[in-house]
């Protein structure tokens, strides 16, 4: 079982900001789109509300998965066409859905298995989650942050030695959890609702 050691909080509050704070880098972490236009185009107009300098993917963009329903409004060129205009501010790590025929309709990286992100305080293992997750972890040092899509299940799941955190899915979300993604802003993760625009968790180093 995960050690229950977390600062988290849920809820709908909304952070409060210092008067003359410094700006602040801030990341949008979605997953699984599987080809909904119509959740594509929420997740972006989320992510240009939110400020967020870069946006990262964490696999499963166009294609639905023989083991899924079709999502609303399942359109993968349209999805293309909304996700390009963005290549410079995407990051994305590849899914168990991807294939190299997305590589060449997209015109950012999709094909690497993991990405590796360090801060001051941070260290962020990026990766799809259908071959790294909690039960089969990739070589970390302790304290790493483990951050999976894939189960379309949000967590935030505190072991001995990691993180674990997953925004759930934006387009076919699982076990009753919201259409979802997160935001990283310095070192306070928070999950959003898509649909309703509001917080219900959040978590600080």
């Amino acid at each position: 079982m995960p050690a229950n050691k977390g600062k988290e909080t849920t809820g709908t509050a909304e952070a409060e900001k210092s008067p003359g704070a410094e700006e602040r880098t801030k990341l949008m972490i979605a997953s699984d789109i599987h080809g909904s236009a119509y959740y594509c185009r929420r997740m972006l107009e989320a992510f240009r509300a939110s400020g967020a300098e870069r946006l990262l993917l964490l696999g499963d963009i166009l294609y639905h998965g023989p083991r899924n329903d079709l999502p609303r409004d399942y359109a993968p060129k349209d999805v293309i066409g909304m996700l390009n205009p963005y290549a410079d501010r995407i990051l994305c790590v590849r899914g168990n859905c991807e294939a190299e025929v997305d590589q060449m309709v997209l015109d950012f990286p999709v094909l690497a298995d993991y990405a590796l992100f360090m801060t001051e305080r941070l260290t962020i293992y990026a990766t799809h989650g259908h071959i790294w997750n909690p039960e089969h972890r990739p070589p970390m040092i302790p304290g790493t942050i483990l951050l999976n899509g894939h189960t379309h299940v949000p967590r935030c799941e505190e072991y001995p030695d990691f993180l674990y955190m997953n925004p759930g899915s934006v387009s076919i979300p699982k076990e009753d959890s919201p259409h979802s993604y997160m935001l990283l802003e310095e070192e306070t993760f928070t999950w959003i609702d898509l649909e309703t625009g509001k917080e219900y968790r959040k978590y600080q180093i």
